[in-house]
């Protein structure tokens, strides 16, 4: 059995329901031990009406802190993305493919680990229940642990992105680089221009929404 398709144990979505009904049911999760060193869940947010469902790695540490998807420095080159192509994030719903930051100490810092396959599989639930009471036109994987999660372990960010792949989890889905990758991206030109393949994979979402 494919792991990232196992059910929770100790916790399970209702079976139907809104986000926010979602939400308040997945703050007590225990499904895995990431709950043991996160401060809180941090659940998917946006409207149930949204078009567009745009699913990341998992929470960083400032998203962590408040409880809420894409507030820190990731979620703000997003926030100007989505700006640039005139995609409202209002109408956007944001969320992870795994709900607690998973973390190692470095003298003071909270550095990010990536989730293995049995943490993404203990959230999968939650997501399906997500795309369920969203289900959004267009579904955009943002990094290759979310497109992969939910794409196959075989799908690859760096040749796909920016374009519609077959899938039944929404009626176009597209994958693209997690915005963090931005940061990350060395030296100013550097990130100017990871910045513009972004957002030219992003106008390719606003143009299906159009």
């Amino acid at each position: 059995m494919d792991p990232t398709q196992t059910t929770l144990g100790a916790a399970s979505p209702p079976a139907t329901g809104s986000p926010a009904k979602l939400a308040a049911a997945a703050a007590g999760c225990r499904a895995c031990d990431l709950w043991r060193t996160g401060t809180q869940t941090v659940f998917g947010e946006g409207s149930k009406d949204a078009e567009v469902m745009m699913v990341g790695e998992q929470p960083g540490d400032r998203e962590d802190l408040e409880g809420r998807p894409f507030v820190g420095p990731a979620g703000r080159v997003l926030d100007r993305g989505l700006e640039q192509v005139g995609i409202d994030r209002d109408l956007v719903y944001v969320t992870n493919v795994v709900k607690h930051f998973k973390w190692r100490p470095r003298g003071k810092r909270r550095i990010h680990q990536k989730p293995n396959m049995e943490e993404i599989a203990a959230c999968r639930p939650w997501l399906d229940s997500e795309l369920a009471a969203v289900k959004p036109r267009v579904l955009v994987c943002l990094g290759s642990t979310a497109a992969q999660a939910l794409l196959g372990r075989q799908f690859r960010v760096t040749r796909e992105r920016g374009r519609f792949v077959e899938s039944p989890l929404a009626p176009r889905v597209t994958a693209t680089v997690h915005p963090s990758s931005i940061l990350r991206a060395g030296d100013d030109e550097g990130r100017a221009l990871a910045m513009e393949d972004f957002v030219a994979d992003l106008r390719v979402v606003a143009q299906e929404l159009a």
